[in-house]
């Protein structure tokens, strides 16, 4: 911790935060870009007191409200998210442990009764009866020479598993999956558990031994249309994936909607509440979109709809159990951390569905703000949830999401210009429900200058003024792909925490643009004279300099400051992701 000031106050805020995401609150159920706790409780006990009010307008998977409880404070959430209310909602329904497995154990009989056991396989080491843990998949391509049927996995089996060798059994023309075109998908290995075994076992693939009763069975397909931005990013038309049922197995189909049906059936508000929190927990792993690796599994990609060639089949009764127990270990860390608190402060979370831009809440009654708003066009939340909320039966409306789209792909493009407009009302919004002289904490992540210059501007709009001393960094220890392959990412995997008060004046001092010669010069400051270990470590001090600074970030952009950092003659570690020099002797960590 450091102690910085906030206007006139000596705060203890943090200046770097780095937290793990393996909690069990974390891990209970995933969420697009959600924030551990650990992330949010410094701030949350530094600006606020026991029995306080945190609000939170675009609060995603909630956790802003789950860090409020369990430090003693009431939270209001809001959010257009019809998922992320679902799984705020549920992150604070605390249900009794035993209650919750009767009524699992219940609905996963159910559900076994109505469709048979359709993961039963024949074990071919004993004969006996077995059942199917997960099964691996393998796309068919079409030879573009031949025509032939190629089976992706055994094609890169038989290369040595080298995907710059394969090659078309029947005629030796090279096959690369990309721009080929799938003809199918095919089952190529069973991992079962057996009475036989005392672990998991592969296995040829082999049929099951029941076929899937889908009698009065009917599971949602929700398209995805050409709106979406999802559409052309992941190049769902050319794939013919243009709903979502078609990015599950039939037998998976068939399992989920008698489990959701099963669950739909619990006559308790909260039990039905909390297993449907546990079902959508487990949609991404029970999709074609779990990728598979000959090391371990890759899992769902979760910010695009890829399926990769080779892919997993898992049991959903076999996720749905293991998933159960990651939910009570959650609710057991949030009860446990809740009973700390004196018995004398009660606290409350609301999740209310609706736009930042209209806060149902009376002026000056709020205590404290943190808030983690879309960045820009780096996600688009309401694409993606449409996997989860196909199931729960409603869908977010996405004409409030405060997104910037990448393409026009029909209909009204959502524009910067929209997006500044949505922050600059929602920050408008905090500032007229927070207290006098309470602060708000905005977290914030781009690789575009011109983005974060917009948030300065919403902010001063707003009548908010960043403080300088309280601008902390925020590592998620997430690396992108590309960063992994490259060195270099394309995107920034650190965030800022941006502390701020109201103005007490509406004039603020003019921003001035930086040249090129200026922010190179503190490319090479930085690099040079601070523990920075990687690019976004860079980029992340330049753009703190600039809000210190008073700069326009417009012109802040990560790939000038990339090619800064490659003429100084540094690279990074592949396996890492830090700097290295070209001399040894000259690394900076």
């Amino acid at each position: 911790m450091s102690r910085q000031t906030i206007g006139s106050t000596d705060i203890r805020i943090p200046e770097f935060v780095e937290v793990s995401r393996g909690d069990a609150a974390y891990m209970a159920h995933s969420y697009l870009t959600k924030v551990p706790l650990t992330a949010i409780e410094p701030f949350i006990k530094a600006l606020t007191a026991p029995g306080d009010t945190v609000l939170d307008p675009f609060a995603g998977s909630g956790m802003t409200g789950v860090a409020a409880m369990m430090l003693g404070r009431s939270a209001v959430l809001y959010d257009i998210s019809v998922l992320g209310q679902h799984i705020g909602s549920n992150y604070v329904n605390i249900i009794d442990a035993n209650r919750l497995r009767e009524a699992a154990h219940a609905a996963l009989n159910s559900a076994t009764d109505r469709v048979g056991c359709i993961y039963s396989v024949r074990c071919e080491k004993c004969g006996g009866d077995a059942e199917l843990s997960r099964s691996v998949w393998s796309v068919v391509l079409a030879c573009p020479q031949c025509h032939a049927d190629v089976v992706f996995y055994e094609s890169l089996s038989q290369a040595g598993w080298a995907k710059s060798a394969m090659t078309c059994a029947a005629c030796g023309t090279r096959i690369v999956a990309r721009g080929t075109r799938p003809v199918g998908e095919v089952p190529v290995l069973d991992t079962i558990s057996c009475a036989c075994s005392s672990k998991l076992r592969d296995q040829t693939t082999t049929p099951p031994l029941h076929e899937a009763s889908i009698d009065g069975l009917k599971w949602p397909d929700v398209p995805i249309g050409k709106d979406r931005q999802m559409y052309q990013a992941s190049a769902l038309g050319r794939h013919g994936l243009d709903s979502t049922a078609k990015f599950f197995s039939k037998r998976n189909l068939v399992a989920l909607t008698a489990l959701r049906d099963a669950i739909g059936a619990v006559k308790e508000d909260g039990v039905r509440s909390k297993l449907m929190f546990v079902f959508t927990a487990i949609l991404a792993r029970a999709s074609k979109r779990y990728q598979w690796s000959r090391q371990r599994p890759l899992n769902a990609a979760n910010q695009n709809y890829y399926i990769a060639p080779v892919f997993y089949e898992w049991n959903v009764f076999d996720l749905f159990r293991r998933k159960l127990e990651a939910v009570i270990r959650s609710d057991n860390l949030i009860r446990a951390r809740v009973a700390t608190r004196p018995s004398s402060i009660h606290s409350s979370v609301e999740y209310r569905l609706g736009s930042a831009r209209q806060l149902a809440l009376p002026d000056n009654s709020v205590d404290y703000v943190f808030t983690d708003p879309p960045f820009g066009s780096n996600i688009f939340y309401s694409d993606m949830n449409l996997f989860q909320e196909a199931w729960l039966g409603k869908l977010t409306d996405n004409a409030e999401e405060a997104v910037v789209d990448r393409a026009q792909n029909g209909g009204t493009r959502r524009t910067a210009g929209r997006y500044e407009s949505i922050l600059t009302e929602a920050l408008q919004e905090c500032a007229r429900v927070l207290k006098p002289g309470k602060c708000l904490s905005l977290v914030f992540s781009n690789s575009s200058g011109q983005l974060w210059s917009l948030v300065e501007r919403a902010t001063r709009n707003a009548g908010f003024v960043i403080d300088p001393d309280a601008l902390s960094v925020l590592n998620k220890g997430q690396r992108s792909v590309k960063g992994l392959a490259s060195g270099f990412e394309n995107v920034v995997t650190l965030d800022l925490i941006l502390t701020m008060r109201l103005a007490e004046e509406r004039v603020t001092p003019p921003l001035h643009g930086p040249s090129h010669d200026e922010v190179a010069e503190a490319t090479r400051r930085i690099v040079t004279g601070t523990q920075a270990e990687t690019p976004s470590h860079v980029y992340v001090e330049l753009v703190r300099q600039g809000l210190r600074d008073g700069w326009d970030l417009a012109t802040l952009d990560y790939g000038f400051v990339s090619d800064t950092l490659r003429d100084l003659g540094f690279h990074t570690d592949p396996a890492s992701g830090r700097f290295v020099r070209e001399a040894p002797e000259q690394r900076l960590f």
